[in-house]
């Protein structure tokens, strides 16, 4: 009986072997999708995957989308060049895991900007819709802009109530924005992917981070960090999904549609759903680990934390200003969009 049900888990796998060669076979395109969350994560399960599913449906199996997901093609910070360079033929990046590359879409990131994935991501995609930082994607074509939810606070040792509290601790940042939001607060930021948070903080290289809560979930910090600060509208991080012109440019128009039917406002507003549910697992899990959760009253505007935040805003938009960018042109259209279209 054993033999015979092993025979057939055997005949089974190798049955779906050869209908999954002959789908590849069939299909006229290869598409390498590339991104550094894991494989089982729900951003990698609950919206990459099912965009991936999409176009080959779409497609009628013309287009195949091969996945390579934690960063087996590229490291985080090398996800966007990824595809400019072809080494894959999608990915998904973090604009401000480079530095001074886009800088005007890190706008979004600023202080009281966005308050979830949901209304981060209509500004900031609506932002690229209009043209306002259109111009920092000239080397892809990008298919959709999104956002994470609110970041917070997470450390391992020291509960975090007002920005005194902050001072000396060594918190990881994701990007220079929110790094000078850090060093006005007292800590000391230190930039690393979200992916190199856990072992970092297991090492005690740290003593926190700076993520949303599905971030706390997905990359398991939770485990880790059981004091937890909410500052409504700390930050919240820009993410785009964009595509290899090349690629893009060799498909045939029937194809071409594909790809732009699973483009634009759409889609973010399906990324969004799945960071804002993330989010929630996030919260919910540490609540059920007992730990200890500080919510900051009236969020990034508490006496006690705005000053400081809005000092860093009004440094970052100075200083792009300076550099002949309309940051306040943008800044301000994206906090209309947060009160009007976004809300």
């Amino acid at each position: 009986m054993i033999r015979i049900i092993k025979h057939a888990a055997i005949t089974a796998i190798a049955a779906s072997v050869i209908v999954s060669a002959q789908a590849n076979a069939s299909a006229e395109y290869t598409l390498r999708f590339s991104h550094f969350f894991p494989e089982v994560s729900g951003p990698s399960k609950g919206l990459f995957q099912k965009w991936a599913e999409a176009v080959e449906a779409e497609s009628n199996g013309r287009i195949d989308v091969q996945m390579y997901p934690s960063s087996t093609l590229a490291k985080p910070p090398a996800q966007y060049d990824a595809v400019k360079n072809s080494i894959a033929d999608v990915s998904v990046s973090v604009q401000g895991y480079t530095a001074n590359r886009f800088p005007l879409t890190q706008i979004v990131e600023l202080p009281g900007v966005s308050q979830g994935a949901a209304q981060g991501s209509c500004i900031v995609q609506s932002l690229y819709d209009e043209g306002l930082i259109s111009n920092e994607y000239s080397q892809t074509k990008p298919l959709f802009l999104f956002t994470h939810g609110p970041g917070g606070i997470h450390t391992t040792e020291k509960e975090i109530k007002v920005p005194k509290d902050l001072e000396g601790l060594r918190i990881r940042r994701p990007t220079a924005v929110v790094a000078k939001l850090l060093e006005g607060l007292g800590a000391q930021p230190v930039g690393m992917p979200a992916p190199d948070s856990y072992q970092s903080t297991q090492r005690g290289v740290i003593d926190g981070v700076a993520l949303p809560w599905e971030g706390q979930y997905t990359f398991r910090l939770n485990e880790l960090t059981q004091y937890h600060t909410d500052v409504g509208g700390l930050y919240t991080l820009a993410f785009i999904m964009t595509i290899n012109k090349s690629f893009y440019n060799r498909l045939p128009a029937d194809l071409k549609k594909v790809i732009d039917h699973n483009s634009g406002m759409a889609w973010s507003k399906k990324a969004a759903t799945v960071f804002d549910d993330l989010d929630e697992k996030g919260r919910a899990q540490a609540i059920e680990m007992g730990h200890n959760i500080t919510v900051i009253e009236g969020g990034a505007e508490n006496p006690l934390w705005k000053p400081v935040l809005y000092q860093a805003t009004e440094d970052y938009l100075n200083e792009l200003q300076q550099k002949g960018l309309p940051a306040y042109k943008v800044y301000a259209r994206a906090v209309e969009l947060s009160q009007s279209a976004c809300k």
